[in-house]
């Protein structure tokens, strides 16, 4: 890793991330739910249990898990109109909710499930970078509590998890790979990446920017042993959390 160095906030090192925080449960109605910080980020997930298949798995003996994603207005500097009154969501919000699901499918035996559905809903409530990363972390701990609930009341015989996942973003700024970006490393990075990975190291989806120059394979290198150390630690919260 480059020697140079960049003052980042609240005078963290390079592969040092802000405090992150997991209040569970955090919504009364939901079967899974909390509240998750990554610094001045805030995101509630929850889980929601519907006991129907989507249409397209009749006839399939397993289940779905799915996800929505929001910002709420004063979620960032200025006020962000309610995707709902324009009538339609955005590209960003759909790509980011798809990712949710993606991540979490990627830890969960959909058979085991059974014939049912689990929604994870993730509305951000303050917006300060790695919005969609905080979701994916925190969305896991509200599956997690559902499907526990799910066991102890005997609608299912086993815990459908397979392996714990979690994400993080890193991203190289004045030329400085770091993890963990705010929004103004964020804004101002050259490169920008989020890594979601399982409890086992492995790598469930990479997104990678080069916003100012082309990265090196060493840069690239450097961003995912942060990310690994990253969700290394994330996931330690997560067992925490569980008391698991």
């Amino acid at each position: 890793m480059s020697n140079n160095t960049t003052a980042r906030s609240n005078n963290r090192s390079l592969d040092e991330m802000r405090e992150v925080t997991i209040i569970r449960p955090y919504i009364d109605h939901a079967e899974g739910s909390c509240l998750i910080t990554f610094g001045g980020t805030k995101v509630i997930c929850t889980a929601t249990i519907e006991e129907k298949q989507p249409n397209w798995l009749r006839g399939k003996n397993q289940g779905w898990v799915t996800a929505e994603y929001g910002m709420l207005p004063r979620s960032t500097h200025g006020r962000m109109g309610r995707e709902a009154s324009r009538g339609k969501q955005g590209g960003r919000t759909l790509e980011i909710q798809r990712l949710i699901g993606r991540s979490l499918r990627s830890v969960i035996d959909l058979k085991k499930l059974g014939k049912r559905t689990i929604w994870i809903d993730c509305d951000v409530i303050q917006a300060d970078g790695g919005t969609r990363t905080a979701s994916i972390t925190g969305a896991f701990i509200a599956l997690m509590d559902a499907c526990q609930r799910l066991v102890a009341a005997g609608e299912i015989r086993t815990l459908p998890i397979t392996d714990y996942v979690a994400a993080i973003s890193c991203g190289i700024v004045n030329g400085q790979p770091m993890l963990d970006l705010d929004y103004n490393e964020d804004s101002n990075c050259e490169t920008d990446m989020n890594f979601v990975m399982t409890g086992a190291e492995k790598f469930v989806e990479i997104q990678g920017t080069a916003e100012g120059h082309p990265f090196s394979r060493e840069e690239f290198n450097e961003m995912a042993a942060l990310a690994e150390k990253g969700v290394g630690e994330l996931i330690a919260l997560q067992r925490k959390t569980l008391g698991t």
